[in-house]
């Protein structure tokens, strides 16, 4: 019941022809080799790191100055009123 049925003559696969690419582009030689080492990759990570944990510390002050500022007027408001 749960077997699958194969056909009786099954038809071999197409045959795939390799049909080699184009060779690769030749590297100018008047460029220099750049070698990128260990320490610069530490460097700019640990940069990136820094930078995005400064960027979030002045996210979360403007939020908090934006409350306090909220909230003081509204006490302020609320004092000239009476």
């Amino acid at each position: 019941m749960f077997l699958p049925k194969y056909p009786d003559s099954p038809t071999p696969p197409p045959a795939h022809t390799h049909t080699p690419t184009d060779p690769a582009p030749v590297r100018r030689s008047g460029l220099p080799a750049v070698s990128v080492s260990t320490g610069a990759v530490v460097a700019v990570l640990t940069g990136g790191v820094v930078l995005t944990a400064l960027l979030a510390a002045v996210a979360v002050s403007a939020i908090s100055v934006a409350i306090a500022a909220v909230v003081l007027r509204s006490l302020l408001r609320d004092h000239n009123r009476r």
